[in-house]
């Protein structure tokens, strides 16, 4: 680990110590953190995928990992697991805290892998209700007919074609890490295959099924710093 994250651990204690509010300590370290993955207990840690998108709830799930009893267990669960802060933070709050450049590495997560999971998860709910219209129940083949629908071609195929690209061995099974950037790759290779509108409708989509299943997560569900980043950029794009 270098010096600096030591140090920001540290740092990270001794604000606690002197009855900061944790979670807004954790954002300042996570503001000066610097490796973008490590292996820690047996476990590897990648905070920035494709070098471009910051994963921040990893980061605070390994920062969590250091506070041991000084965090309330219910607050960490809710963070970590429903994405829900133990104190709310306006957009401008959890941007200043986590630092510029930070902040828009992770609207680059939020979008390039979050959102365009939803994505898939829309389609896919969308393919099997016109099935069942149809009387056809069985969902053999669904989550490629949705990926041919969005990607143009099937999963098996675009997965062969990232790992080829990247030189990765073509294995059976597949890593979190290596399904992030491949999310993240898919993400980009939607914007290069279809046109700004298709893009912008698909975007609307997958936001509109990510808060349906933020609603059904929690009632009633306390806005996140997670929704007022995502609501903050969908205004400007």
């Amino acid at each position: 680990m270098p010096t600096r994250d030591t140090q920001a651990i540290q740092g990270l204690r001794n604000s606690i110590a002197e009855d900061k509010h944790w979670y807004v300590a954790m954002l300042e370290t996570i503001r000066l953190w610097r490796s973008p993955e490590e292996d820690y207990n047996g476990r590897h840690y990648c905070y920035l995928i494709d070098n471009e998108a910051f994963d921040w709830l990893i980061l605070a799930e390994r920062l969590c990992e250091e506070l041991d009893d000084l965090i309330p267990e219910n607050e960490r669960i809710n963070l970590l697991f429903f994405g829900i802060p133990p104190i709310e933070l306006s957009k401008d709050e959890f941007k200043h805290l986590i630092g510029t450049t930070k902040y828009q590495t992770y609207l680059n997560y939020f979008y390039g892998i979050l959102v365009e999971k939803f994505l898939i998860l829309a389609v896919t709910e969308e393919i099997r209700k016109k099935r069942r219209v149809l009387g056809l129940n069985n969902d053999n083949g669904i989550v490629d007919e949705a990926y041919q629908h969005i990607y143009g071609d099937n999963q098996f195929a675009l997965l062969k074609q990232f790992r080829k690209e990247r030189h990765y061995p073509q294995l059976r099974s597949i890593s979190l890490t290596e399904l992030n950037e491949f999310t993240y790759w898919l993400f980009k290779y939607r914007i290069k295959i279809h046109d700004k509108s298709c893009v912008a409708s698909d975007t609307k989509k997958a936001l509109t099924k990510l808060h349906e299943v933020l609603a059904l997560k929690a009632k009633p569900l306390r806005r996140s710093a997670l929704e007022g980043c995502e609501l903050s950029a969908t205004s400007r794009r």
